[in-house]
């Protein structure tokens, strides 16, 4: 159930806040749980009961922590999670190199075909990260188990960020989840949130993706550097207000049920370093391999801090999916880490805020290209294109995909990739000079919030394209 689908705005959100406001406090992480598990039961239908397990074995695992039997319980939830992770994202990857490996010498078994029909569950690249947090700061005495399963589980699959984070720690809403209040404020708040992060998807990551897919989806013979370059923008585009429009209307849900998520994006493409660009993407996540990956590696405090880096973006890869593009997109990030880390990240860090800048973009949407490729060959056959200095104009193919509204688009999306608006609304601000217009200021905001949600309605209401890339992981 997407949050941009007619089903999740004008039933199940609806049906959610009116039973959950007049439910009585004590009812309220039940409720929770229950809407959560029907939310996700919708597009996955038995698997939901993966998610439990994986609730029941973290829950369990922590009260088997605090009662002295510290590494059964985070071995336990370690080799489930770990386990179940590598079950259904990675053991078909795993058969499929192997059995193309054994066709090299004539001798496939039959039995590694079974694997080829594994379903991918609905963003267990989240939750089990999320709850395996939860069970090693138990054990390293960050937080206290929790006693109630109702609550823990209400944690585990909270509706808004199931399918695609942010990742939530539980120590992030511990307190909230024993006792919150939800003020006018910040249902307001939480609407504006959402009703942004909705236009973001609707709105600018639908346009560029039917861009980037149709010049995707042209063959090595028909693609010019004009069209590849435009495809890696449009796709660079399409991902981050895809999924920080995602996060967005995630934390406005969480404001409107009293909750308050972790940032996860902040103007990734304003970096002037690879560095600086992982402390503004997928914020949370880079935070989570930090804290529990690179951070007990040895983090830089010893003579493997690149052999670590490497291990974290090897892992950052294969996170995002089983597929040989992810690990090279890991791996490609990794090395650039590495080498800002040497005498090239003190050259950089000298130059104009421009020069860095320009250094840091291309080599972001060739990453892209790397990520958005279904094979090694593909993307290597696309980036050839972008560098073959054949500028000539395919009219027919470009006046179909780069439609006026595209157009706009795009350039709508160059000035919502900054802090521009931002930066506008407080300059506007700081000129309010009485009540008067500091009430013109809010109402003017007011309707253009208005309006965003009825053009992202028309789209909905059209049935406009509509793809989800975080779906895949």
């Amino acid at each position: 159930m997407l949050f941009s689908s007619p089903i999740f705005l004008y039933l199940f959100l609806p049906l959610v806040l009116f039973i959950y406001y007049l439910a009585p406090t004590k009812f309220k992480n039940f409720l929770l749980l229950f809407f959560s598990l029907l939310f996700y039961t919708w597009g996955e239908k038995e698997l939901v009961l993966l998610i439990l397990l994986s609730s029941a074995i973290d829950y369990s695992a922590a009260l088997i922590i605090e009662s002295g039997r510290r590494k059964i319980g985070l071995y336990l939830s370690l080799i489930v999670n770990i386990g179940l992770l590598v079950y259904f994202k990675y053991v078909n990857f795993v058969y499929t190199n192997l059995i193309e490996v054994l066709t090299h010498f004539n001798w496939t078994p039959n039995e590694a075909y079974r694997f080829a029909s594994i379903a991918l569950p609905l963003g267990i690249s989240f939750y089990t990260f999320q709850t395996m947090s939860y069970t090693i700061d138990v054990y390293r005495g960050k937080v206290k188990a929790n006693r109630n399963f109702i609550d823990f589980a209400c944690y585990v699959t909270l509706f808004p960020q199931l399918i695609a984070g942010p990742i939530v720690r539980y120590h992030d809403i511990q307190n909230e989840l024993k006792a919150r209040t939800t003020t006018g404020s910040q249902i307001a708040e939480g609407v504006q949130r959402f009703i942004i992060g909705l236009a973001k998807k609707m709105i600018i990551a639908n346009n560029c993706a039917f861009l980037a897919d149709g010049i995707f989806a042209l063959s090595s013979d028909d693609l010019t550097a004009t069209t590849a370059w435009l495809g890696a923008i449009a796709y660079a585009f399409q991902i981050y207000f895809d999924f920080s429009g995602y996060s967005d209307m995630a934390i406005g849900l969480g404001k409107m049920l009293g909750f308050n998520f972790p940032e996860n994006f902040n103007y990734p493409y304003i970096s002037k370093s690879l560095r600086e660009f992982w402390r503004r993407w997928h914020i949370t996540l880079s935070e989570w391999f930090r804290d529990y990956v690179y951070i007990p590696l040895g983090g830089n405090r010893n003579q493997r801090t690149l052999v670590n880096l490497l291990i974290v973006f090897f892992l950052t890869g294969l996170w995002h999916g089983a597929n040989w593009t992810f690990i090279v997109w890991g791996l490609f990030h990794g090395f650039f880490l590495i080498l800002e880390r040497t005498s090239l990240g003190k050259t950089i860090s000298r130059w104009p805020k421009f020069m860095s800048h320009f250094y840091v973009i291309p080599i972001i949407f060739l990453s892209w290209v790397i990520f958005r490729s279904d094979t090694i060959t593909d993307a290597l056959q696309f980036i050839a294109a972008m560098f073959s200095f054949d500028f000539s104009y395919n009219a027919p193919f470009l006046n179909f995909y780069l439609s006026t509204e595209v157009i706009l688009v795009l350039l709508l999306a160059t000035l919502a990739s900054t802090p521009i608006f931002s930066i506008l609304g407080e300059w506007l601000l700081t000129k309010c000079n009485s009540a008067a217009q500091s009430q013109v200021l809010y109402f003017t905001r007011v309707f253009g919030l208005l309006v965003l949600f009825a053009v992202c309605m028309t789209y909905v209401a059209v049935d406009s394209y509509n793809p989800f890339i975080y779906f895949r992981f």
